[in-house]
């Protein structure tokens, strides 16, 4: 029990660090790109509807947040996802293991001899 604790404890700080990573990736590196191409990195002005006085609905700040999730996400897929499964290929490759083929349910197996048996014996 206290070792899977201790796993959980180095997970979670590594995950945050790792969190830390990502976002002064998209923030430093991704956004200025994106600046230095649309002119902008930033919605926040962008589609601000003034429903009275004071009072403001801003979708180009969400709009800001959706972008520089789906920056995130992408940043995590291709920087993480992708090259742990080359890796995982690659090993399974080295050590020669196969995908285990799924195992077909007893009844679902009967059942197609039968469909099989049926379909022989129709003109």
């Amino acid at each position: 029990m206290k070792g899977n604790v201790v796993d959980l404890a180095v997970a979670v700080v590594i995950g945050a660090a790792f969190g830390a990573v990502v976002t002064a990736l998209v923030d430093k590196i991704i956004m200025p790109l994106i600046a230095g191409i649309v002119g902008s990195p930033s919605f926040d002005g962008f589609l601000v509807w003034t429903i009275k006085k004071g009072v403001d609905v801003e979708f180009g700040a969400f709009l800001t947040v959706l972008v520089n999730f789906l920056l995130v996400a992408a940043a995590i897929y291709f920087i993480v996802v992708v090259p742990m499964k080359k890796i995982t290929e690659m090993s399974k490759a080295k050590l020669g293991l196969e995908e285990d083929e799924e195992e077909i349910d007893p009844q679902v197996a009967l059942l197609a001899e039968i469909r099989d048996e049926l379909r022989k014996r129709t003109p």
